[in-house]
């Protein structure tokens, strides 16, 4: 049988178990690349990844791979292929597009492009075309677009790898299936059953990880529940040669049955408890598995050889919850060391520093993304030389370093840190706000702003003048870091510092780091990724969160429009708060990545919520929509190479208020901020709007001691 070119997509960290599992399939040529492993084989073979596959989430058969300079050469190359060979003129199709080029610069065009010349194909040779059925096509084809060339596939998956078919009933975050099964083969659970050694989950939720023990135990292919594939309506499928490892895979599950180890899945809440039984039942292993209510502090190991505890742990949802979470963390960590010596255990956790309360020293550590947040599998062997007193360790390493900074003089900087912390702190419980500013510069010897992100501190130093000696302003820096996590009592490592100096051209949006971290935190009713290393600022603007609060007040029943857009909070607020649909338009393809997972983290999605990669002032000129609500939060300067002039707000903010206010509706709000502090709004040039000057208004009480952070303005229609 012929070798083709195939991709499996898998999420970051499952690459070394899909290329094990590909492998063993008889698969050649395997090449980790973005997004999953690249490889050759047979037919057969991606038919085996598909049914068997625990780690993939699609099998994609590579079609082609060829240059796209536009949306013209991208219509012309697909046109050119000879898709009468995978489907029927009478059949039908869905498309997949992601990237983008001059042309299309968002994915729902993109995809319409290619239908329409995949269409025009079968219109002009067959005299019939296709339709479209985005539910349960007869042909998937997925188009990749990055760096001017463009990867055409088809989807022999159709719907995700994940979705084996037994989950009916949920509960809060659950896991994907095949990060449940990954994170299993990770721990070394198929080695442990095929010892006799049991399996207990005391966190069940909905009973993912057991469902998976049980079926890797017994030899049961993932995809044996499933009825569609996505290569059921294509004509290069081969019914025979399914059939056949369908007959296998059967055989292979009745005779594996006997082999499921005792497996206990148990949850303190009845909900978990009923959905576990349920999906358990739908999975055909509820005979194979003990499941029961039982509190994590009742938790005993089974009968039998050493096994595995597994846990899907809670790393905080709700502001106020880490001490509770801590606590939970130290009983897990308490029942392993006195009851479960010599078994192993592995701990899934998006909170790595919750992980060292248990008092157990890691013996591995895996990285996983959980949907965007990354988190670690924490692996331990239970026995005595690795137990640890955390606590005790924590509270020494504090003192030493709050003594130290005190002594070389920073007495001054931490009385006043305890005094905002003690004012800011009561604030910030009343208000229900869980990121802050908590210092800024206050004493001016300390020029450092300190903002505080739920359990994260971000640090950012300002540039000394050239009149402070750099080696004291290094001490200082150094005292600050020092006394910090001492007075919050918070690990180092949840502190991240930045040096903030004055930005100037194409230097002010740079990267400074590439770690890639993301951290979920809360505001209001919303969550937000930040991330602390990568760049100048964390993606939330502090200083804007009454703004933001506002947009989602003015939003119910509006069409709202984000320009400048940045990561998509102020759309996230207002389509929480009702906007009939959202358009966010930015520059930057990473800034608008990233507001799609802001809003995918809030469950917004859509149609209706509408990103588009593009020069704000260009895409103004050429826009015919209208809107009922705007907001305008352009940066101070900028001079990207994608732009065709600079920009720069004091200059340039009369003429693109003009543009926008075009497109407002006749009773519509638009919002307009910014950060520029000598800023002067030109109200003469504005004499056909209603301004309303609302700085004061949206100044937050932790900004209170530097009124000249933004400038905000509300602008309507006069009469």
């Amino acid at each position: 049988m012929s070798e083709t070119d195939f991709l499996a997509t898998a999420p970051a960290g499952m690459e070394p178990l899909l290329v094990a599992e590909l492998a063993e399939w008889g698969a050649t040529g395997l090449k980790p690349v973005r997004g999953g492993i690249r490889f050759q084989g047979s037919l057969e073979a991606a038919y085996r990844a598909c049914l068997w596959s625990r780690t993939a989430s699609r099998v994609l058969l590579v079609l082609t791979e060829l240059p796209v300079a536009n949306a013209e050469t991208l219509y012309a190359s697909i046109h050119d292929l000879p898709w009468e060979e995978h489907l029927q003129p009478q059949g039908t199709l869905s498309v997949e597009f992601t990237g983008a080029c001059p042309g299309i610069d968002h994915s729902h065009y993109g995809a319409q492009r290619v239908k329409d010349a995949v269409v025009d194909r079968f219109r002009e040779r067959c005299g019939q075309r296709p339709s479209v059925d985005r539910r349960q096509p007869d042909l998937r084809i997925h188009v990749q677009l990055r760096n001017g060339q463009a990867m055409i596939s088809l989807d022999l998956s159709g719907d995700s790898l994940h979705r084996r078919g037994y989950r009916e009933a949920t509960v809060t975050a659950p896991l994907k299936e095949t990060l449940a099964a990954a994170l299993l083969l990770k721990a070394g659970w198929p080695d442990i059953a095929i010892t006799g050694g049991a399996l207990v989950d005391p966190l069940c939720g909905s009973g993912t990880l057991a469902i998976e023990a049980a079926w890797i135990a017994g030899d049961r292919a993932p995809g044996l529940l499933r009825e569609h594939w996505g290569f059921s309506g294509w004509l290069g499928h081969i019914p025979a040669l399914w059939n056949r490892l369908l007959t296998e895979a059967q055989e292979r599950s009745a005779v594996g049955r006997s082999r499921i180890p005792l497996i206990l899945a148990s949850d303190h809440d009845p909900k978990a408890v009923r959905a576990t039984l349920m999906n358990a039942g739908r999975a055909g292993v509820a005979d194979y598995l003990r499941i029961e209510r039982r509190d994590l502090a009742d938790i005993e190991p089974l009968p039998g050889p050493p096994g595995l505890l597994i846990a899907n742990a809670p790393y905080g949802e709700r502001l106020g919850e880490q001490d509770e979470l801590a606590a939970l963390y130290a009983l897990l960590g308490d029942r392993l060391k006195t009851r479960f010596s010599g078994w192993r255990a592995a701990v899934f956790t998006g909170n790595s520093e919750l992980g060292k309360r248990m008092g157990l020293r890691a013996e591995k550590v895996h990285t996983f993304h959980n949907g965007p947040l990354e988190c670690q599998l924490l692996r331990f062997q239970v026995e005595s030389k690795h137990f640890v007193n955390r606590e005790a360790a924590d509270q020494r390493t504090r003192t030493r370093a709050l003594q130290q900074a005190m002594d070389s003089g920073a007495e001054g900087f931490i009385n006043r840190l305890r005094k905002n912390l003690r004012h800011l702190g009561r604030w910030a419980t009343r208000e229900g706000v869980s990121c802050y500013r908590l210092y800024d510069a206050d004493l001016p010897e300390y020029a450092v702003a300190i903002d505080r992100y739920e359990q994260w501190l971000h640090i950012q130093e300002y540039a000394p003048p050239a009149s402070i000696d750099s080696a004291k302003a290094r001490e200082r820096l150094e005292q600050v870091m020092a006394a910090l996590p001492a007075v919050l009592e918070l690990p180092p490592e949840q502190v991240f510092l930045k040096v903030r100096q004055r930005q100037r051209g194409a230097n002010q949006y740079q990267k400074q780091s590439e770690q890639g971290r993301f951290h979920e935190v809360h505001e209001g009713p919303a969550r937000f990724l930040v991330n602390f290393t990568d760049y100048l600022d964390t993606g939330l603007f502090l200083d804007h969160r009454i703004t933001r609060r506002r947009l989602g007040e003015l939003a119910n029943g509006r069409r709202f429009l984000n320009l400048f857009g940045y990561t998509g909070t102020a759309t996230a607020y207002a389509a929480l708060g009702g906007a009939l649909s959202t358009t966010t338009v930015d520059l930057s393809a990473t800034y608008l990545d990233w507001a799609r997972r802001n809003l995918e983290l809030n469950g917004i999605r859509g149609s209706s919520h509408e990103l588009i990669q593009a020069d704000c002032r260009e895409w103004l000129a050429r826009a015919r929509e209208s809107y009922d609500l705007i907001f305008l939060d352009p940066p101070t300067f900028s001079n990207s190479k994608r732009m065709e002039e600079n920009f720069d707000v004091q200059r340039d903010h009369v003429e693109l208020l003009h543009q926008a206010l075009k497109l407002l509706t006749p009773d519509g709000l638009l919002i307009f901020s910014t950060n520029h502090r000598r800023f002067r709004l030109n109200q003469e040039t504005l004499t056909d709007w209603q301004i309303e000057d609302w700085s004061r208004q949206t100044l937050p009480s932790d900004f209170a001691r530097n009124p000249k952070i933004h400038q905000c303005y509300a602008l309507q229609a006069k009469g």
